[in-house]
């Protein structure tokens, strides 16, 4: 699951909006990606569901925020690149299931 957010940072009140966010959903164990870009893994729709409500629960009065969710082979294949060198991808987490 992956959240795209743009907010505005122009006054110390709207800075302080984005860091809360920010750190609200750090806590909720998303990710940093890329700036504005954070990822968590889901390990079922039915728990993308719990975080898609609370990341709605959290949204700030102005600004854009995307939520998407994909599997983990649409994730996998991703291509990063840095410059003009191709480099791995790698998982910023660990995922363990239990039977």
């Amino acid at each position: 699951m992956l959240v795209f957010f743009d907010l505005p940072t122009e006054t110390k009140k709207e800075r302080k909006i984005y860091s809360d966010f920010r750190k609200k959903l750090l806590n909720d164990g998303f990710t940093m990606f890329q700036f504005s870009i954070y990822l968590r893994h889901c390990a079922s729709q039915e728990n993308a569901d719990v975080h898609i409500r609370r990341v709605k629960n959290i949204l700030p009065e102005k600004g854009h925020i995307g939520i998407l969710c994909v599997t983990d082979k649409q994730f996998g294949k991703m291509e990063l690149f840095y410059g003009q060198k191709e480099e791995a991808v790698s998982t910023p987490y660990q995922q363990l299931e239990l039977f």
